[in-house]
């Protein structure tokens, strides 16, 4: 019997999941369907009830309710419990468990893609959001040297830094701070959505103190080259896009549902022929 798979989210209609999983389960010879759910805060629990009753194999969650989800789920794994967001559950025989691979997906993008390693590493995080809360306590166990983070509001980033202690060194700076600083850190990580479409003419911080060779990272990924990595291109900096964090967080999903861990780069070729047709 095909199994359906989905995506609870408001808004979701610009969602690349749907076309992203369905090409997997096609190329994997899975019989199986995903499909985007909008879902209004208010009925956030009754989805989720209703994703159950359904017998739903498993979906992911996005903005608004990676947090709010939690309280209406049965089991939440220990790593996704420490970022405080879920964006996947599987439904184990009728148990709804909840995990979170957006900050692992991060990770793999940033490692595999350049090459990288993180150790020793000075780390700067631009935001204190739910994004930048993921990778963050990803990148905790990566052996870094420091992983600072600096806000629009500073005491959004002592929060996150103070919330739970971990082994690296961890400094809060505002916005004007960080500028200053920016040729101490060898990755620089965007996490806000400052730049994204259609607001692509934004940039969330000055890069003139950015020392050649930094790594600068975007989770952005529409468009694929936004204007912090057009600046820090001209710097001399090595530069990479939202793209493969997207990707590798749905990979990851895909094989906690299926066991499968589905071909990257075609995931990517998907999304980027969907893209193609969005992008000023």
């Amino acid at each position: 019997m095909r199994k359906l798979f989905g995506l609870i989210g408001c808004p979701v209609h610009h969602s690349m999941s749907p076309l992203m999983h369905n090409d997997a389960f096609t190329q994997t010879g899975i019989d199986a369907y995903y499909h985007a759910f909008h879902v209004e805060k208010e009925h956030l629990k009754d989805a989720v009830q209703g994703m159950k009753a359904l017998g739903i194999a498993g979906f992911n969650v996005t903005i608004p309710h990676k947090t709010a989800i939690i309280p209406f789920l049965d089991e939440i794994d220990e790593i996704a419990l420490q970022i405080g967001a879920v964006n996947t559950v599987v439904n184990e025989n009728g148990r709804l468990i909840g995990y979170n691979t957006d900050g692992e997906g991060f990770v793999r993008a940033l490692c595999e893609e350049l090459n990288i390693e993180l150790s020793g590493k000075r780390i700067l995080l631009i935001g204190a959001g739910g994004a930048a809360r993921g990778i963050y306590f990803s990148l905790a166990n990566s052996k870094a040297a420091c992983i600072d983070l600096c806000n629009r509001t500073v005491n959004k980033a002592e929060e996150l830094i103070n919330e739970r202690t971990i082994s690296v060194l961890s400094r809060a700076y505002s916005i004007h701070e960080a500028q200053h600083l920016l040729g101490n850190y060898d990755i620089i990580i965007n996490t806000t959505s400052v730049g994204m479409y259609p607001n692509v003419e934004e940039i969330p911080l000055s890069l003139a103190n950015l020392k050649k060779g930094t790594v600068v990272s975007d989770i952005i990924y529409n468009p694929l080259e936004t204007l912090l990595l057009k600046e820090a291109k001209r710097c001399g900096a090595i530069t990479q896009n939202g793209l493969g964090m997207f990707v590798y967080q749905g990979a990851l999903a895909f094989e906690k549902w299926t066991g499968i861990f589905p071909d990257i780069n075609r995931m990517k070729q998907i999304v980027i022929q969907q893209l193609g047709g969005k992008i000023c």
